[in-house]
């Protein structure tokens, strides 16, 4: 049930987000926030390991200033997938099923490593999370994914049986009868999506069958399957009830900072609210508060997401797709934007004051994901766009206004979101795929972006207040107060100088941090003037600066440095999580009835002579417990025993992995839950592989597996029967390759052909025919490794 305690009312938040905007008071905890992927992520040197990609990459971002990373959604898709066709809850990477163990990102110890690592590198983790749909019901194979009593929605032909491994229920076989009998946490029957008899509609953003099936987080959408034999009562509110405990573990588990919520428009507001609310205030230890970062992909006009952001009570902000429109045409417009128009495009709820600390809720942006899909050749560089697939037009970073757009993003209210392939070049380098995150020369920055984020970090743009200081169609200037003053310049080849008032005192002497001026200086007048003189975007500026000036008191070096952070993570240990196969990491699983066997709870990576705290809480305290700590050498290096809340330290004195298990203490024990935390500190930096992976050779290849050898493949389709539109496939391969992919009928004519680039691994594929496919029998061939199968379309 939603949680009942008091909380602010919604039109005293609102009222002081409005108080704020009108006295320009200075804002803070502002965050400049990196995506940390791109739509397509893929290093071949971190095969389905970018959580070991980005913790690699991690020593360079602290470097910059970076705040947080926004990682991809971590759960297990249905697929190897990019993160955003959601399975199975509570399967981070360490139960194999589907055919394989670690999602794109890794393994649970990867992703839980990485968390550290960037947490130890001083920067916050942000984790995107799915809430608004799930895919690929059933097996492997798809099997068992059908109701048949299930109401058609027209798009996931019936496949709306969500069942999944536990340590009591590994994948033995993919077939119907073991697929329906899983019995993992969270299972999901096709009264929980929609239409069902409790929202009997598909209409609107909050109910329409946009990805399917979509999530029903209504009081009335549940009920039993028709067919599964695992098949656990449900009662009133099963989706948001069950979606917030999954959410408070989740933020357990992983030990993230602040989260992206993906599609916010397509499910309701009190949902979202309800969820929000329990991350920040209702997750014990793991409590976000307050002022944890939270933003919303709401895609809409100003209007709209101000009253998102109201209905949600101004727990979190959105990503301001209305300012983006504005940052959009300084592009598109050549030069011919009325540059001084750009802060009217803003949004009205950019802050909201809370415990005292006036916060940043909106999220200004220049591309993401979702607006960056550029065609490829085989070695990574752009050849042009996909912009059929683009929610919003992209801005191309190879654009000469691109700095002059992030100046904007970085100047106004809110925490700044730099995009990937901004920040970093993957267009032109030949090494989109392969190349080493540690080395600026395989992955090279633009000089303009981190110049302006060291200038925002060091200059501390939002401790000042936002006031817009020159409007002209090729100028606008923005003071931050008494902090900096940005010009923003969007003309090709003329300089721009105006004369602005600022809150500078008179006779303080500015110098230009972007470097376009060169040594040059203005001193403010005694009536609190000064020259603001703003560079072309032609790149002719010193430095190659263009279209962007930050003057600033002279004499102010690097002085924002983010101190190392710990990371608390909690495993639960539960015979309905986790995964007994010997493929999985045979991990989770209750301590056993009459046994004094030990279940392995997790593994952390830990730096040497720094302290780890560890913890055991049991659900029945009368019962004599243990708790170990085991070295990677599998020797027992700490422990307590006894009844109650067990703590105990120890100090490692090299860095590496630690392994926490727990166990009863007697065989008279019955059989109970328990649950496992840790505090720890890791290393900045991990020696040696972050991919080696021994124990996981079944799952996937060998990054250094001989060039000679053939490649070998697996091709699977479901839902299969599907409709034409939906024609969803994953390619499993040891190959990193360009495949043909081709459609024949039944007389053998060809009725669709394209080419994709195949990566090692999991390879999720959706066919999108130029031209109708009619209802029938086909077959669906990949030359390259000898595929064909059958597939009918409905």
């Amino acid at each position: 049930m939603l949680n009942s305690t008091l909380r602010p009312s919604r039109w005293l938040l609102v009222a002081l987000s409005v108080f704020l905007l009108l006295t320009g008071s200075p804002a803070r905890a502002q965050k400049v926030v990196l995506q940390g992927f791109w739509w397509d992520y893929w290093n071949s040197n971190y095969p389905n390991g970018w959580a070991n990609y980005i913790a690699d990459l991690a020593p360079r971002l602290k470097a910059m200033g970076i705040d947080a990373v926004w990682m991809p959604p971590s759960i297990k898709n249905g697929n190897q997938g990019n993160g955003y066709s959601p399975f199975d809850n509570y399967d981070l990477g360490d139960k194999y099923q589907k055919g394989f163990l670690p999602t794109r990102l890794g393994t649970k110890d990867e992703l839980l490593r990485g968390v550290a690592i960037l947490h130890a590198n001083g920067i916050e983790v942000v984790q995107d999370i799915v809430l608004n749909h799930l895919d690929n019901a059933g097996s492997a194979t798809g099997q068992g994914g059908p109701d048949p009593a299930a109401w058609d929605d027209y798009t996931t032909s019936k496949y709306k049986n969500f069942r999944y491994v536990s340590y009591t229920k590994p994948a033995t076989d993919e077939t119907a009868a073991n697929y329906l009998a899983r019995n993992g946490r969270f299972a999901k029957n096709w009264q929980n999506f929609n239409p069902n008899p409790g929202n009997n509609s598909t209409s609107g953003d909050w109910n329409a069958v946009y990805f399917g099936p979509d999530v029903s987080y209504y009081n009335g959408s549940y009920g039993l399957s028709s067919n599964a034999t695992f098949n656990p009562a449900q009662s009133a509110d099963y989706m948001r009830n069950n979606t917030r405990s999954w959410l408070v573990w989740y933020k357990k588990q992983v030990g993230f900072d602040g989260v992206r919520l993906d599609a916010v428009k397509h499910f309701p507001d009190f949902a979202m609210e309800d969820f929000l609310y329990n991350l920040q205030s209702n997750a014990g230890w793991a409590n976000g508060g307050a002022t944890m970062f939270a933003v919303g992909e709401w895609v809409g006009s100003s209007t709209q997401m101000d009253g998102w952001v109201s209905n949600v009570q101004n727990r979190a902000g959105t990503f301001d797709f209305s300012l983006r429109n504005g940052i959009y045409s300084i592009v598109s417009g050549g030069g011919n934007f009325d540059l001084g128009s750009l802060p009217g495009y803003q949004q009205g709820t950019r802050t909201v004051l809370l415990n005292g600390q006036y916060v940043h809720r909106t999220v200004p942006f220049v591309n993401n994901h979702d607006t960056f899909r550029p065609t490829t050749d085989a070695s990574g560089n752009y050849t042009g766009w996909n912009t059929g697939s683009e929610l919003a037009p992209h801005i191309d970073p190879f654009d000469p206004r691109l700095s002059a757009a992030y100046a904007a993003a970085m100047a106004v209210d809110g925490s700044p979101q730099i995009f990937f392939e901004d920040l970093f070049n993957l267009g032109n380098t030949g090494k989109r795929f392969s190349h080493s995150p540690k080395s600026s020369v395989d992955l090279p920055t633009r000089s303009d972006l981190e110049n302006l984020i060291w200038c925002h970090q060091n200059l501390h743009f939002k401790d000042g207040a936002y006031k817009v200081r020159w409007q002209a169609a090729d100028h606008l200037v923005i003071e931050r107060s008494t902090k900096a003053i940005i010009g923003i310049n969007d003309n090709y080849s003329a300089w721009q100088n105006s004369t602005v008032s600022c809150d500078f005192a008179p006779g303080t002497v500015l110098k230009d941090y972007s470097g376009a001026n060169g040594t040059a200086t203005v001193t403010v007048s005694g009536s609190q003037t000064v020259v603001i003189n703003t560079p072309p975007c032609n790149g002719t500026a010193a430095g190659g600066r263009r279209g962007y000036s930050v003057w600033a008191p002279v004499n102010i070096g690097t002085n924002y440095v983010r101190a190392a952070m710990a990371t608390t993570q909690e495993w639960e240990l539960a015979d309905d999580l986790g995964d007994s196969d010997a493929r999985s990491l045979q991990q989770g699983g209750q301590l056993p009835a009459s046994s004094t066997a030990l279940r392995t709870a997790g593994r952390i990576y830990s730096d040497a002579n720094k302290a780890i705290t560890y913890s055991l809480f049991p659900t029945d305290a009368t019962r004599s417990l243990t708790v170990a700590l085991y070295n990677s050498a599998g020797t027992l290096v700490s422990s307590q025993t006894g009844t109650g809340n067990l703590t105990g330290t120890y100090t490692p004195t090299t860095a590496g992995w630690i392994t926490l298990k727990a166990k009863n203490a007697s065989t008279a024990n019955p059989a109970q839950r328990a649950f496992v935390k840790a505090t720890y500190t890791a290393p900045t930096v991990v020696s040696g592989s972050m991919t080696a992976r021994p124990a996981l050779a079944t799952a996937t290849a060998s990054p250094t597996a001989s060039a000679a050898a053939k490649p070998q493949a697996e091709l699977q389709l479901f839902p299969n029967p599907t409709t034409a539109d939906r024609i969803e496939l994953v390619l499993q391969t040891t190959a990193e390759q360009p495949a043909t992919l081709r459609l024949f009928d039944v007389t053998g004519r060809l009725m669709h052909q394209e080419t994709v680039r195949l990566y090692r691994g999991s390879n999720q594929l959706h066919l999108a025919p130029a031209k109708a496919i009619p209802a029938g029998i086909y077959q669906l061939s990949v030359a390259e490794f000898g595929l064909t199968q059958k597939l009918v379309i409905k």
